[in-house]
């Protein structure tokens, strides 16, 4: 595992919320992260599949690990979540990467797909931008 892969470990298990849910990180490197949640009925709303807040959490995390990957600390000024279909599976995972940084704040996109056994579709796309907190 590299030093960075360790600190994102760490500051996931920092995150209350996270720790929670049952997020893992299982990739954090310069401009890449993903999030992995396994799926269970109280994460799902009345219609059987995960809750919106949920995907979006996902999603806005991912795409802080990311930011952070090349601005260290980060927080998220905005984002904006596109929903493609209902998630419905037995794992959803959000990769993100960045698409353009600078010195103070990055550009990023996350894709969120619900796993179930071998199929992945994609659930959600989000694009925020991330500002290093200073």
């Amino acid at each position: 595992m590299s030093e960075l892969f360790d600190f994102g470990q760490k500051v996931l298990a920092k995150q209350a919320f996270s720790v929670f849910l049952g997020a893992e990180l299982t990739k954090f490197e310069p401009g890449e992260a993903e999030l992995t949640l396994l799926v269970r009925d109280e994460l799902k709303q009345q219609h059987g599949f995960v809750h919106g807040g949920v995907v979006s959490y996902l999603a806005d995390n991912s795409l802080g690990f990311v930011g952070g990957s090349v601005l260290t600390d980060v927080v998220t000024s905005e984002y904006k979540i596109n929903y493609a279909r209902p998630a419905i599976g037995e794992k959803l995972v959000a990769r993100a990467s960045v698409l353009a940084s600078g010195k103070r704040q990055a550009v990023c996109q996350s894709k969120v797909f619900a796993i179930d056994g071998n199929e992945e579709k994609l659930v959600a796309v989000a694009q925020g931008t991330l500002n290093k907190v200073e």
